[in-house]
């Protein structure tokens, strides 16, 4: 073992091995770094003085800064890595403005998404030697880091004149068009300006006015607090007011209060092509989730998309891995930004919705078999579905456990354990790359969405998180949550290493073999270079005996997990039976 310069034990240095892995061998893991772990209390402020609506710092309020940071993050790698996790996707943690919100409704940037200076790390979680040391440390063990970025926004710092309390509605193109001042009816401006389709700088040099529909103005106090320094001019944000997420609003309104960046113009697309190529040349990290993805124009995307893969391979980083945030279940919205806007991958929210409904007992398992039918939507069909990340909670949602338990309110603990391990062998076994959300492992359930599943894993001063009813244990109450002997860390660290020890579960086609429209059985094949597996669940609560056809030449079996019979009843028909809340694998190498 030796040290690294954030205070880390790491196994001795591996080979560059990692960067040959494809995106769909990962198992990642999904970690808010103010919530994990601590490494140094003097950046709990961030470096601020006052109290918490300075600082931001108020380790009992969930909305707040905690203290968790990339050196305690670092000092944990072994208890991630353990795990089974190949890859840790950091919320974003680039420096933000401490706090926002109205008077008596403020919260503090502890995700990471208010961000002001994008070419530095926010001192709340440290500097960048100390993310360079995480970094580091990471990939000496074999490890991949995903960095979570924003292209649609900034903090909020630009105000409008005619709503001093922040509160300008959307005001549409049609209505407030460019050419003039406040309305239709306005005074002339923009002259010769062809619209925001036209992405050209001799047609944007032309945009000399920002007030087409409000009179947008940086307060005094934050002239400069932007970096970037083009950031801090209004006339690289839209400037229309508050968006109601339908229609153009959803790309060209504020996300809640946050300044939306004018990404049709040539200068934001360079300036954040030239940002975030920056932090691949700094840091060799591995991969960007890309945070409000729908919430930017598609040709925003396709030139940035191919601009940050040409600097990654540049940097020799083959399989450098662009997944989005499109918050939709809809198998088809999810494809759309892989065919238009040129996404290589985007988080699973439709896996995520059917696993959840099958496994809290809402919906028979052709849910998700109709899920998986849609891959042939995605640009890639099939090849690019494996790639997409599969995941059964996260921080703006709400964690698995909670949805379970919101089910099933009279469930007993045994049956919570069972049903929410169901749901980690539904991700982890079939194609897509399976995402933990931190905590879950120790199974945190939340109290509902935002805030309320961000708890921390250090032990916490927050009541609403110390009462939590919690999965696979009765242990309640402030205490830290690294255990590696709980029940769920070890059965997830046991499929994760199924999974890497069984090619074929990464990578195979799929098959779906059996379904039906109540719970009960699920079973799909991974198929490649002749090897069948058989992966079976039982979502109900009784046992299921079942023929399920298999391959013709797939005779003789072996169990991977569970109990496995021997042969097959007939060529092309295999008996299986199953527990309820059950799973098991099986493999075949042909008829031997």
């Amino acid at each position: 073992m030796t040290a690294t310069a954030g205070g880390a034990a790491v196994a001795a240095p591996v080979s560059a091995g990692y960067l040959q892995r494809k995106a769909s061998d990962e198992v990642i893991y999904f970690v808010l770094p103010d919530r994990f772990a601590k490494g140094d209390v003097l950046n709990d402020r961030g470096g601020l003085s006052g109290g918490s609506l300075v600082t931001g710092f108020d380790p009992a309020r969930a909305g707040f800064y905690h203290g968790g940071d990339l050196k305690g993050l670092t000092q944990r790698l072994d208890y991630i890595q353990g795990l089974g996790a190949t890859a840790v996707w950091l919320a974003p943690i680039f420096r933000n403005k401490p706090v926002q919100g109205a008077p008596g409704r403020e919260s503090a940037a502890h995700h990471g998404y208010w961000i002001t200076d994008f070419t530095d790390v926010d001192p709340h979680f440290g500097t960048r030697a100390e993310f360079k040391a995480f970094v580091d440390a990471a990939h000496a063990r074999g490890m991949k880091v995903y960095m979570d970025i924003i292209a649609n926004h900034t903090a909020d710092v630009i105000q409008y004149r005619e709503c001093p309390a922040n509160d300008c509605a959307y005001r549409s193109k049609a209505d407030y068009p460019y050419s003039t001042r406040g309305g239709v009816s306005g005074a002339a401006i923009n002259s010769g300006f062809a619209g925001d389709g036209v992405g050209t700088k001799a047609n944007f040099a032309r945009l000399t006015r920002p007030d087409y529909a409000y009179s947008p103005y940086v307060p005094a106090s934050e002239k400069t607090v932007k970096k970037p320094d083009w950031l801090n001019d209004p006339a690289y944000y839209h400037n229309r007011g508050e968006s109601t997420f339908a229609g153009e609003s959803s790309q060209q309104g504020d996300f809640a209060g946050l300044d939306d960046l004018f990404t049709e113009h040539p200068r934001v697309v360079q300036g954040l092509i030239d940002i975030y190529g920056q932090w691949i040349d700094d840091f060799g990290i591995d991969g960007y989730r890309i945070d409000t993805a729908r919430h930017v124009e598609p040709a925003f995307w396709q030139a940035f998309i191919p601009a940050m893969q040409a600097r990654a391979r540049a940097r020799g980083i083959e399989n450098f891995h662009i997944f989005g945030e499109v918050f939709d279940t809809d198998v088809a919205a999810l494809a759309r930004h892989t065919r238009v806007d040129g996404f290589p991958a985007v988080l699973d929210f439709a896996v995520q919705s059917a696993i959840t409904d099958m496994v809290a007992g809402k919906a028979g398992t052709d849910r998700l078999a109709r899920v998986f039918a849609g891959d042939v939507l995605y640009e890639g069909g099939a090849a690019t579905a494996l790639q997409l990340p599969t995941f059964l909670g996260n921080h703006d949602m709400g964690r698995f456990g909670y949805f379970v338990l919101k089910a099933n309110p009279g469930i007993s603990d045994a049956e919570l354990l069972d049903r929410v391990t169901l749901g980690h062998a539904l991700m982890m076994f079939s194609r897509g790359v399976p995402t933990i959300y931190y905590g879950d492992e120790q199974g945190f359930t939340g109290d509902g969405d935002y805030a309320d599943s961000r708890e921390d894993m250090f032990a916490s001063q927050v009541a609403s998180y110390n009462d939590n009813r919690l999965v696979g244990t009765t242990s309640t109450g402030p205490s830290d949550r690294f255990r590696t002997d709980g029940a769920l860390y070890g059965r997830i660290a046991g499929m994760a290493g199924i999974r890497k020890g069984h090619p074929v579960l990464r990578s195979g086609r799929q098959l779906v073999r059996n379904q039906g429209d109540k719970p009960g059985l699920l079973a799909f094949s991974r198929l490649a270079d002749g090897v069948e597996y058989l992966v079976v669940y039982n979502t109900g609560s009784v046992p299921v005996t079942a023929q399920v056809e298999v391959e013709t030449s797939s005779g003789l079996w072996q169990s991977v997990h569970g109990v496995c019979a021997g042969a097959s009843s007939a060529p092309g028909s295999y008996r299986v039976e199953i527990g309820p809340l059950d799973y098991k694998i099986c493999v075949s190498k042909g008829l031997q």
